[in-house]
């Protein structure tokens, strides 16, 4: 089971509340099945329904273990464009919505099933 520090849940709460009605993007670091972290991908691009990431831009980071992003319309479920990028990065995705707060997200497997998330 992954679980997130709340203080980063927050963080990306507000991060996507700032980036309204863009969406928010951004990787996840993890140690011990504990989600620690974001990393910001250079050149990066938000968009009103989309988010970007140049991956050839990420850094090689074995602590990497999937992606954040907001859905600026609130539905917490992933497109078939978030379904391709989770299956190639990573075990564990996130998507945010309003109203942005701490338990507003759903987290994903590689194949867009929900998956638990703790928040601690």
């Amino acid at each position: 089971m992954w679980s997130i520090r709340r203080k980063l849940i927050l963080m990306i709460m507000e991060a996507s509340k700032d980036s309204y009605p863009k969406e928010f993007g951004a990787l996840l670091r993890a140690e011990d099945g504990v989600i620690y972290e974001i990393s910001m991908v250079p050149g990066t691009i938000q968009g009103d329904r989309h988010t970007l990431f140049f991956m050839f831009n990420k850094a090689v980071d074995f602590s990497i273990v999937g992606s954040v992003h907001s859905h600026p319309n609130g539905v917490l479920l992933p497109s078939d464009e978030d379904l391709h990028m989770f299956g190639n990065w990573g075990p564990v995705h996130i998507i945010t919505g309003s109203p942005y707060s701490e338990t507003s997200f759903q987290a994903f497997d590689r194949n867009g099933k929900p998956i638990p998330l703790k928040v601690i």
